[in-house]
């Protein structure tokens, strides 16, 4: 018999999804078993300690400064340099930046861990370099949806334009052409004596273009964006593809797109639309060697960042007739040089990076940088200052870009099961006898729901969490929970069981297994030698329902202690009156036994940590065989 040290304490809050601030909003829940009616309630209560504070380094419109300044001090210093950035990061919680400012692996580092999130007022976000955000933590969101619907539209406007050679036509039809040059006198003294005859151009059989209905259009990058490009395309009655490694299937599937492979998006599209970020991944993914790989004849729009595109690759492809057109609103340098083959040619359609400019996405021009206006958008400075406040709040955010981007109704859904998925973590190593050693961790989700319906990254996320925090000094969170479990070894395995019956709940149970390990508690070792360890939400609230072999249904609320005992009348009595005596208040206790009259396994819920001398006193109770003490 031996009880466990005391754990660290974890706590229940939601904002431990995200990163650490001693500003979150812990969002806690206070289901008790004595009323099962009540819904469960949420409570909300905000730190009393001191604002956090938001470092605004670029022009941002005074309606997003306002929000800010609601919840935390706003310091707004702009054209900082790199040494100035990295000195005063170290004093702020949240770095808001547009496309000028490079957020290096060097601030991250100059922060010593205080900066939780760097949110870019904008889309593209290849000036932050999200693989240091990741590793230490931080969390980084853009602004996606304000400029969405209009990147969108351009995205179809260029789309249009170049099939039907819109551009081309437009300008030929103006430049007009001399016909002849004659003097209505006889003799010619002076050039002023010519009269010209002009004609507008009419090349109606140059302009030939071609049909959107029928074709094949491929989205490379489902995101935001991408989705409204291929919304309003299958209006027109194109058929749309699209490849994204990271994209749900049942979004696709919801508006009739088919997601495919990179190489089978290149080969089979008559047109492609480049929606994707600027990566190490991304940049020039569309170069010599895949542009061999299309079909002849296609059709290029790129209204995302010019680094996607080699653009000297494009030049070649257009000249040996495998690109027929392209359309392009950004570029590599921009403006691009004066002598650029690409924009010169012909067969290109060359937009000034348009794609967020209409009235409804900008209000108003600031001059922020020499004599050149910059716009800056309200309704971008409104959703980045909403989801830098929601994630110094704690909350998840629908435009995280280094952390799984759930929507927020699978959001809602899954909320009992985040919690779960931790719990289940925290509680199985914590079984283990040197909870360091853990090396193999096997997760099982059971579902009626198909394996492309149920997103498990989140929960993934959370059960590292759960796994890691209790016997490291390393804070995990949403952002860094792969790294962190490839950095000290972890290997995570998962394994789908699908039910029959109605996929109502997103998940009937999530089991962890832990392989190659001593337990603290023999009983928790199952059949087949791991550690495991099973729950499931039930009204709301997550419960554990095996330990071992051994079936029990208890709240995972507060602490928990496990006792094995013989199966004897009494023992709960036993166990409850060591735990009044010491004015520990008991909120649940349930009984799971192999046979009557043989061994059982109590799971006992404690409202407050019982004392050494009480923990001792239940193992001194001469049926229990062994017993753990667990802090969830």
């Amino acid at each position: 018999m031996a009880a466990s040290a005391k754990p660290p304490t974890a706590s229940l809050s939601w904002n431990k999804l995200l990163p650490s601030s001693p500003f979150a909003t812990a969002l806690v829940s206070f289901p008790r078993r004595r009323n099962r009616s009540a819904k469960t309630v949420f409570v909300v209560a905000v730190s009393s300690g001191a604002k956090p504070t938001v470092l605004v380094a670029e022009k941002l419109g005074e309606a997003g400064i306002s929000l800010l300044k609601e919840f935390a001090n706003v310091d707004c210093s702009y054209n900082l340099t790199q040494e100035e950035l990295c000195t005063k990061i170290s004093l702020c919680d949240a770095l808001i930046v547009r496309s000028g400012t490079k957020v290096t692996r060097d601030v991250f580092e100059a922060s010593s861990g205080r900066l939780k999130v760097v949110g870019r007022a904008g889309v593209g976000i290849d000036n932050v370099d999200l693989a240091a955000a990741t590793e230490h933590g931080c969390l980084v969101v853009n602004a996606p949806t304000a400029n969405t619907i209009a990147a969108a539209e351009h995205g179809i406007a260029l789309l249009a334009a170049m099939a039907r050679n819109i551009s081309q036509a437009s300008e030929s039809v103006k430049a007009g052409s001399v016909v002849k040059a004659f003097c209505p006198s006889a003799k010619v003294k002076f050039v002023s004596d010519l009269v010209y005859s002009f004609a507008r151009k009419w090349q109606r059989s140059k302009y030939v273009g071609v049909s959107l209905v029928g074709k094949t259009l491929a989205v490379m990058g489902f995101g935001k964006v991408g989705s409204e490009v291929a919304r309003r395309a299958k209006g027109l009655g194109m058929h749309v593809i699209a490849h994204d490694p990271y994209a749900p299937a049942d979004r696709a599937r919801a508006i009739g797109v088919e997601l495919v492979s990179f190489d089978e998006a290149l080969a089979t599209a008559d047109f492609i639309s480049l929606h994707m970020p600027l990566t190490a991944s991304t940049s020039k993914v569309l170069n010599d060697e895949t542009f061999a790989k299309m079909k002849k004849g296609v059709r290029i729009v790129n209204v995302a960042r010019g680094g996607v595109i080699d653009e000297e690759a494009l030049v070649k492809a257009l000249d040996a007739g495998i690109v027929a057109q392209a359309a392009l609103d950004v570029f590599t340098v921009e403006p691009p040089p004066t002598d650029s083959k690409l924009v010169s040619d012909e067969r290109v359609t060359v937009t000034p990076h348009l794609g967020a400019s209409t009235m409804e996405a900008q209000t108003s021009v600031i001059t922020s940088v020499g004599n050149v206006g910059v716009v800056v958008q309200e309704g971008v400075a409104i959703e980045i200052a909403e989801a830098v406040v929601g994630a110094l709040r704690g909350e998840l955010a629908a435009t995280a870009v280094n952390a799984p981007m759930v929507p927020a109704e699978v959001l809602a859904e899954l909320k009992p099961f985040v919690e779960l998925a931790e719990k289940l973590g925290r509680l199985a190593v914590q079984l283990i006898a040197g909870g360091s050693g853990v090396k193999s961790v096997k997760v099982t989700y059971a579902s009626a729901r198909a394996p492309d319906d149920l997103d498990t990254r989140l929960l993934r996320a959370m059960i590292t969490k759960g796994l890691i925090e209790p016997i490291s000094s390393v804070f995990v969170n949403l952002v860094n929970a792969d790294f962190t479990a490839k950095q000290r070894g972890l290997r995570i395995s998962e394994e789908r069981i699908l039910l029959d019956g109605s996929p109502e709940s997103p998940l009937e149970f999530i089991q962890v297994q832990i392989a190659n390990v001593e337990s603290k508690f023999a009983s928790a070792i199952s059949e087949s030698g791991e550690v495991k360890v099973e729950g499931k939400v039930k009204d709301g609230v997550p419960h554990l329902t095996k330990v071992g072999s051994f079936e029990v249904d208890v709240s995972l609320e507060g602490s928990l202690i496990l006792c094995r005992q013989v199966d004897q009348p009494g023992m709960i009595g036993k166990v409850g009156s060591v735990l009044g005596e010491e004015n520990v208040n008991v909120s649940f206790m349930s009984v799971g036994r192999i046979a009557p009259r043989k061994q059982a396994v109590m799971a006992i819920g404690v409202d407050e940590p019982p004392s050494k001398d009480a923990l001792k006193r239940i193992g001194e109770i001469p049926a229990v065989e062994e017993f753990v003490y667990l802090k969830l």
